[in-house]
């Protein structure tokens, strides 16, 4: 009986054990994704317009998605040099229209019997 109660308890110590750790590691990945996130924004900040950043805002909550790649690009950009002046919002228009999907045109017909 003893011994199966110590086997549990070890047991129990283990999973334990192990929770922590993945709760560490969780921690540590969203400590650097927070960390990666404010470098994007201090950079994003340097190269773009007040205007340009508030659209750049406006638009992630729409299209979270374009944004991350537009921001993406838009760092790849200021790390390489071959920005010179900061983006302003008409710059930043045209950007979005070139990464934008094309719209469809979508026609209905009705017809009578």
């Amino acid at each position: 009986m003893d011994d199966e109660l110590e086997k549990i308890r070890k047991k129990k110590l283990l999973e334990l054990q192990q929770q922590q750790m993945l709760s560490q590691q969780d921690d540590e990945e969203d400590y650097q994704q927070k960390e990666h996130e404010e470098q994007k924004k201090i950079i994003l900040r340097k190269i773009l317009t007040n205007e340009a950043r508030e659209r750049l805002g406006r638009i992630k909550i729409a299209r979270p998605e374009i944004v991350e790649n537009l921001e993406n690009q838009l760092i790849m950009f200021a790390q390489s040099g071959q920005l010179k002046n900061k983006i302003n919002d008409e710059q930043l228009r045209q950007l979005l229209k070139k990464l934008m999907p094309k719209k469809r045109d979508i026609k209905i017909e009705r017809r009578e019997f």
